[in-house]
């Protein structure tokens, strides 16, 4: 449906006289045999010239000469005058346009493999900027120069390492460079526009081609279920010097050292990273999750003389609140923040689930987003000593308590009491209500009956 409302929109232009073609992001994804998600279309009419050939549009950007057409009900297709840009003060958008030649229009693009255009017609390939040879040779480069690239919009910092991570490509030695040592440029980007890049770079898709063999290892794991795109994009936001612009609390995981007892893969870094690649197309929640699981780490971290190892006594609450400030200065959505620093804080009692009482881990198990962080509690186990004891439990009790709702309806509520026993509002009639319910999660009151008959019981005995 995308291409096809494309292919209807520039064979309208091309009808009418304007060079168009297919550009950017569909035209790559093609070459590398992938389904583009849209098709953006660029051509040599002007805004005013694309609104006179479609009635149904939206001019919000036509100021830097794109128009969204609207002629398939359901599906917007950006249509672009070819252009040039002037300054960018902002860091984000050029001041001004200049209506352009289409390999003009490609010299402003930011990498090569996203410089190409496409006949929409014939399917010819039309290549100003080396696009190509890079997709041939499996490599992201910046069109002309790399610096210049990176000061127009440093969102494009983060892009790169993107689209390396996505294609499994390599960055050119040139651009990688002006990437390092342009990094601080990205503090002048909103943490908006960090955060959804950064979310994207989090949570690629799992079916991308490896990375050059070398480039992660795969430390003592097997491959199996190791997905290297998510470690490797950790590895590149480090070593760019990106990380540090807006997540320097991992960089204190680089070199806080772990028990080998327990974690014989390393540093809390390496665990991290390692747990991260385990996931199998996570929700960002689960993925943010992941990544700050053991954040508390570095600042909780003491030397036990006595057992002659570190400790890391209050690492998950104190975790659950670095969680809270990180995911807030990225401007994260108060529900993805508040799911995961509840995540991260509850991270350590898995541990104790064989100890709890039949009520106690019906309610840890009714946890809202339970199965994201059993699913958390699984990469944290096989990324480190890779005990699954208490992982194999709450598969088998999950499967136990599947005919029937963890937390069911309750025997008795606060108006049963009132009007049974005369009780008055407060927190005693909450303790009571409590103790009724696990009573009920123990399976030990089955009935109305017998709820009252307990509460009768327990109020003789105060």
């Amino acid at each position: 449906m995308q291409k096809a409302a494309a292919q209807k929109i520039a064979q309208t232009l091309i009808a009418a006289g304007h060079e168009t073609y297919f550009a950017g992001g569909s035209v790559r994804d093609q070459l590398l045999g992938k389904e583009p998600k849209d098709y953006d279309v660029a051509t040599s009419a002007t805004p005013a010239e694309v609104q006179a050939l479609f009635p149904r549009t939206d001019a919000v950007g036509a100021h830097f000469g794109v128009i969204i057409v609207k002629e398939t009900p359901g599906i917007f297709t950006e249509v672009a005058t070819f252009r040039t840009d002037g300054s960018y003060n902002d860091g984000r958008r050029p001041e001004t346009v200049t209506f352009a030649t289409a390999a003009e229009d490609a010299q402003r693009r930011d990498f090569t493999i996203n410089g190409l255009f496409q006949h929409p017609e014939t399917g010819e390939i039309i290549d100003h900027v080396g696009g190509k040879a890079d997709l041939e040779r499996r490599q992201i480069r910046a069109i002309g120069d790399p610096t210049t690239r990176f000061q127009e919009d440093a969102l494009r910092l983060l892009r790169a390492i993107r689209f390396a991570v996505t294609t499994g490509f390599e960055i050119e030695p040139d651009t990688w460079a002006a990437i390092q040592e342009n990094a601080p440029l990205l503090q002048k980007i909103s943490p908006e526009r960090i955060r959804d890049e950064f979310s994207k770079i989090i949570t690629p898709p799992d079916s991308q081609q490896a990375p050059p063999a070398d480039s992660v290892p795969l430390t003592r794991l097997s491959p199996e279920g190791y997905h290297p795109p998510r470690a490797r994009a950790l590895d590149l936001l480090v070593e760019s010097n990106l990380v540090a612009q807006f997540l320097p609390e991992l960089l204190e995981c680089i070199g806080c050292e772990q028990p080998p007892k327990w974690h014989p893969e390393g540093d809390v870094y390496v665990h991290t990273k390692i747990a991260l690649a385990l996931l199998e197309k996570p929700t960002i929640e689960l993925a943010l999750s992941v990544l700050l699981h053991d954040i508390g780490k570095p600042p909780t971290q003491t030397w036990d003389e006595d057992a002659q190892r570190h400790r890391f006594n209050g690492h998950e609450s104190v975790g659950a609140e670095m969680s809270q400030e990180i995911l807030r200065r990225l401007r994260y959505p108060n529900q993805v923040i508040d799911d995961v620093s509840f995540a991260v804080s509850r991270h350590m009692k898995f541990m104790h689930v064989q100890d709890m009482r039949t009520a106690k881990l019906k309610r840890f198990m009714s946890a809202p987003r339970f199965d994201e962080e059993i699913e958390l509690h699984r990469v944290d186990c096989d990324s480190s000593n890779g005990f699954r004891d208490n992982y194999d439990f709450l598969l088998q009790k999950k499967e136990e308590f599947a005919n029937e709702p963890l937390i069911p309806k309750p025997i008795l509520n606060g108006r049963d009491l009132m009007t049974e026993f005369q009780l008055n509002p407060g927190p005693d009639l909450g303790k009571i209500l409590r103790l009724v319910q696990t009573e009920q999660l123990e399976n030990r009151l089955t009935s109305r009956e017998d709820a009252l008959a307990f509460v009768k019981d327990l109020l003789q005995k105060q």
